[in-house]
């Protein structure tokens, strides 16, 4: 075999292997970023508050109203403590679409008694619920 043959038969094993290369990267590029979706957004942590994940440029009104909640129950939950409310298992109110609830951790029997949940919630005039601990952190959001 001359040497000539041997360079050109390296040429094309080269060509097939960058060509093959090339196409595993554009293979990757695309489940990552077209399949796999939007690296900046918003996800639920393991007590449902909404989250970013990555830089969002906008937050979605859902996020909005999810936020505006925490925040309303947060100023609820500190209002009834400086009026001397002593915690429980009680509807502190509404925030929004929200019912503030006070629970235990872990939940006991006392927190599934009718008389201890919050009525808008029961009635359908709320339809998702906060649910803080006696110091006012956040157990679940639903």
């Amino acid at each position: 075999m001359s040497l000539m043959v041997f360079i050109d038969k390296m040429k094309k094993t080269y060509s097939i292997i960058i060509i093959v290369i090339a196409v595993l990267i554009v293979a990757v590029f695309f489940i990552r970023f077209i399949l796999g979706g939007n690296e900046d957004s918003w996800i639920k942590d393991e007590k449902g508050v909404y989250v970013k994940h990555g830089a969002p440029s906008e937050t979605p009104e859902h996020v909005a109203k999810q936020q505006d909640a925490v925040s309303c129950a947060l100023n609820l939950y500190q209002q009834k403590k400086t009026q001397g409310m002593q915690f429980s298992s009680q509807c502190l109110g509404t925030c929004g679409n929200f019912v503030v609830d006070i629970v235990n951790v872990p939940r006991n029997e006392e927190d599934n008694k009718v008389e201890n949940q919050c009525s808008d919630y029961r009635a359908g005039k709320a339809s998702h619920f906060i649910e803080l601990d006696k110091n006012g952190e956040i157990v679940r959001i639903a």
